[in-house]
This record gives C-alpha cells, structure tokens and sequence, in this order.
C-alpha cells in the first residue's frame, strides 16, 4: 500500500505548490522596444517560465481586456502614442498533467516617451507687422536627448491652403507684407520616415495698414444751416486697420470723437446753438499706426454775414458822380434863366441890399442832393460884388425879383 501512495502524495504536492508561489513568477509580461518613444512599433510578450508553452493568452490595459488568442504570445500595438502608455498585464493557461492551470503576469507599467512637444509657431518682429514690412515666422520645437540624430520637417500653412511644404528649414520669409496676408497660420512637424506628425497652435497675424486721409462731408438742409438746425459730420478713411479713432475738429478745437472697431466711417450729430458754431471743421483719423488730417470744410450760418451801417463817407462815394451830374444840370438852367438879366445889365445883388457902393452878382450855382427823406435840393449862389450907380432905381427892382425867385417866394408887391 506505501508505495501506492507515494505518487499520489507528489502530484498532491505539486498542484498546492502551482497555484499557491507559481501563480506569478511562472509566467512574466514584457514590451519592446525599451524605452518606448512616439512613433515606435509597441510589441507585448506573454511568456511563461523556462518558455512554458501558454495558451489562451489573454491582454489587459489598466484592468480591461484588450486581446485573446487562443496560442500567440505577443500583441503588436502599432505607432505608440503617448496615449498608448498604461499599466499592462497578461493570462495564460499552463498544462501540468493531469491538470490545466490558469496563470497571471505581474503587472508591467508601459510609458510611451514624448519625441518632441507640440510646435510653437512665432511672429517676428511681431504678428501684427506694418504694412510693407518684413516678417519671419518660426516653427520651434526640440527632439528627445535620445532621438536627437532623427531629422524633422517642417510645413508651413495659412487658413485653407500650404505656404511650404515639408522641408528642413523651420523658417519662413514673408517680404513686403500686405493686408491681404492676415489671417491664421499654423506649422507642423514630422520626423523623416516616421508616423508622428505635430501642429503648432494657430498664430494670427494681422497685417497693420496706415490710415488714409480722411474725408469730412457735411450734411444739412438745401440751404445754409440758421440757429436751432442739425449738422452731420461725416467722415470716413477708406482704408487703415481697424479700430480707427476719429476726430472732429472746429478750427483747432476737439468738438467730438467716435471709435470705430471694425473700421468704416464715424458721424457727428449736433444742433447749432449759435453763431460761434460756424467756422472750418475737420477731422482726423487714427489706428495705432499713423494719423491723418481731412481737408477743411466751412459752415456758414444764415445771416451771419450781415451787411455793417455805411459811413457818411462811403454813401456819398457811389451818389457823387449823380450830385455831380445834378449840379450840371442845375448850373445849365440857372444860365439859361439868367441870360435876359445879363442883357439887361449887370447881374441882380443879393439881399440884404448890398453894401454902400458896390452890388453882388451871381456868379455860379451849387445843388447838392440830399437823402431820400428830404423834400428838395439845397442851392447855394456866388455872386460878384462891384460898383453901381444910384440912378439905375429898375435893375435895383429887377435884382429884388430875382433873390425873391431864388428862394421860392412871391416878392412883394411894389
């Protein structure tokens, strides 16, 4: 009977012995290549001890299950990514006749290492450059200690469409930039012969262009605008980069201001409360870039030229040549009229009668007109003083008559 059960007790040992210290040193997880870097081909190998043949081998990520086969020992992972990184383990079944045991690996930590990070895509000598100015932009990025001997290529891109395609140079010349370069530019990286490929962030460039003169227009009624009107100032720079302060001066007085953050035109609105808004407005334009000035334009109030009280001296300027005309025509008639008295003899004296021994004569006349709210002409007579005889009694009368005629009067009856 003893020897009976000797092999009984043996088996007996050895199933205890398995399941109980063979569980995990019987059967290891592996991964190459070692260490992992993005791009490299990722392999797993269940493997038992001394090459224990396995079957059913089963693949676990992080406790989940990943892969079965029914005899293969390994797992191809592909291109590792730094996503492929984790805590993986292994199952196998092992055969001990008469039995079949099912073991499980310790638990092998995989850490997928980065190539080089993310590229950074820079601007200089800035991404908002001036218009016509030179502007280079820079693709940076730096590979692993351990991978420094690969060669990286660079592309550069621009909303929908490539600038350069893959090369070896991480730079890119933009000469004479205008306003239609603006927009969103982006790089991207890859190593040669690899399946890793890397974009920077989107850069935006914006491209500043000066502001051109602006030009003021001003809005009012089909007449000159009178106190108690509106007045619109309008004014607009065609081109220059957004946002655009503008300006509205009265002379070389800020009367207002407006921001236009996407451009365009900006207007002032405002009622004229008296005549000190008149005068020449402008306006002005500015975006960070440069400053430009309108023409003048001037506003006139109605009735603000009002027509100043003439002086004496200048109202008689333009009526001078007719009071001269006038003084002719009179002189003319007072000839006529006193040619009967010159055939007669001498010219009639003035009254008062004249002084003991002589007598006056005229000798011309003078009219003068006067102002419209006056009744008549004023005359005015020279005369010529000489010697007469007191024994011409009729011219004497005669002479009497004459002055009373002059003056406008009946003379009295004799």
């Amino acid at each position: 009977m003893l020897p009976s059960l000797g092999p009984m007790l043996l088996w007996t040992a050895v199933l205890l012995f398995v399941p109980c210290v063979g569980k995990t040193a019987w059967l290891y997880l592996q991964a190459w290549p070692n260490p992992v870097f993005e791009g490299d081909a990722l392999t797993l190998q269940c493997q038992g001890w001394k090459n224990t043949p396995l079957s059913q081998v089963k693949f676990y990520r992080d406790g989940k299950f990943l892969h079965s086969s029914k005899k293969k020992q390994t797992l191809s992972m592909g291109a590792a990514t730094v996503q492929s990184g984790g805590q993986y383990s292994c199952t196998g079944q092992v055969m001990y006749i008469p039995q079949i045991f099912t073991l499980t690996s310790e638990t092998l930590m995989v850490q997928v290492q980065e190539l080089f990070p993310p590229p950074v895509l820079s601007a200089t000598p800035s991404p908002e450059p001036r218009e016509g100015s030179l502007v280079t932009l820079r693709c940076q990025t730096k590979l692993h200690p351990l991978r420094s001997t690969l060669r990286l290529l660079f592309s550069f891109h621009k909303d929908s469409h490539t600038l350069q395609d893959r090369g070896p140079h991480p730079e890119l010349c933009i000469p004479g930039v205008k306003e239609g370069d603006s927009g969103l530019y982006w790089c991207e990286v890859a190593p040669e012969g690899g399946q890793v490929q890397k974009e920077s962030p989107q850069l935006e460039v914006r491209v500043q262009v000066p502001v051109s003169r602006p030009v003021l227009t001003l809005h009012h009624g089909p007449t000159d605008p009178a106190v108690g009107d509106m007045v619109q100032l309008l004014c607009e720079a065609q081109r220059g980069s957004p946002p655009v302060l503008y300006l509205f001066y009265l002379d070389e007085k800020i009367v207002g201001n407006h921001s236009a953050p996407c451009g365009g035109n900006a207007s002032l609105l405002f009622p004229v409360k008296s005549e000190q808004d008149a005068g020449n407005y402008s306006c002005e334009a500015e975006n960070g870039v440069s400053r430009e000035r309108s023409e003048p334009k001037k506003l006139s109030l109605k009735g603000s030229q009002v027509l100043s009280t003439p002086t004496s001296s200048n109202w008689l300027v333009p009526w001078l040549p007719v009071s001269l005309l006038g003084m002719m025509v009179i002189a003319a008639a007072l000839l006529v009229y006193l040619r009967p008295w010159r055939k007669a003899g001498p010219l009639p004296s003035q009254i008062p009668p004249p002084a003991p021994g002589g007598e006056q004569c005229p000798l011309y006349a003078n009219v003068h007109h006067q102002k419209e709210k006056d009744e008549g002409v004023v005359y005015s007579v020279v005369h010529r003083t000489s010697k007469r005889s007191e024994a011409r009694p009729a011219e004497f009368a005669a002479e009497r008559k004459f002055y009373h005629l002059c003056r406008g009067e009946m003379p009295a009856a004799q």
